[in-house]
């Protein structure tokens, strides 16, 4: 259920349950759906910071959630990055039709690799991130199935130029591992990081280093 992060406050000041407000640092409508589908209670605040995609796949990956979460107030805030990336290059989202078609010609009849990163941060800054990555095979498709789904629109704003759980699906021959993380949110990784995000417990953050170098770590267990 997505709250406006005011409500959410509210609760808190008139003696409701104090729990971490988690805040999705992304307007995409994806990693909502995933969130929702599973009840959990978050606001939306879009990062809009500029996405690399050039470099190591998992490490731009990792570097886009890490300054998607640090862009966000809040006290849990989830920065999610989500690209594609075959022969070491990166796929990202296609300017135009023409680009998604070339997109999805070099991924025709292949496999390619879709990696998620996540970043939790609190109040600017991370401390605990995870990666996952699932291999895809697309089908060898004709033409005419190409032109098909590149006339649907859906290529817009989707990394490589499709969309697993919409249209695009067509185009899938199979994938090996987290299917979520293709759609855009990998809830295994995120789970492994919240645990108890479920039971609507609160959480015991690690505490804030002086060093700013300091690196992230897995938060701990809720008190009780």
């Amino acid at each position: 259920m997505v709250r406006e992060r005011a409500e959410m406050d509210e609760d808190t000041a008139s003696g409701g349950p104090e729990r971490l407000q988690l805040t999705l640092a992304s307007a995409s409508p994806q990693r909502r759906a995933i969130l929702e589908q599973l009840g959990i209670t978050f606001a939306v605040v879009p990062a809009n910071v500029e996405e690399e995609g050039n470099g190591d796949p998992v490490a731009v990956a990792q570097r886009n959630a890490r300054r998607k979460a640090e862009a966000v107030a809040g006290d849990l805030v989830l920065g999610a990055d989500t690209l594609v990336t075959i022969d070491g290059a990166i796929l990202g989202k296609p300017r135009d039709e023409q680009q998604a078609g070339s997109y999805l010609n070099q991924l025709r009849g292949r496999m390619h690799q879709v990696v998620g990163a996540i970043a939790l941060a609190s109040e600017g800054r991370v401390f605990a991130e995870a990666v996952e990555t699932t291999d895809v095979w697309l089908r060898n498709y004709e033409d005419r199935l190409l032109n098909w789904y590149l006339k649907t629109g859906e290529w817009n704003g989707r990394a490589g130029g499709y969309a697993i759980q919409g249209h695009g699906a067509a185009l899938v021959a199979r994938i090996e591992g987290d299917y979520l993380n293709v759609v855009g949110l990998s809830l295994v990784r995120l789970l492994e990081l919240l645990p108890d995000m479920l039971f609507g417990v609160n959480f015991s953050l690690p505490a804030q280093e002086s060093d700013s170098e300091a690196k992230p770590t897995s938060p701990q267990h809720p008190t009780t």
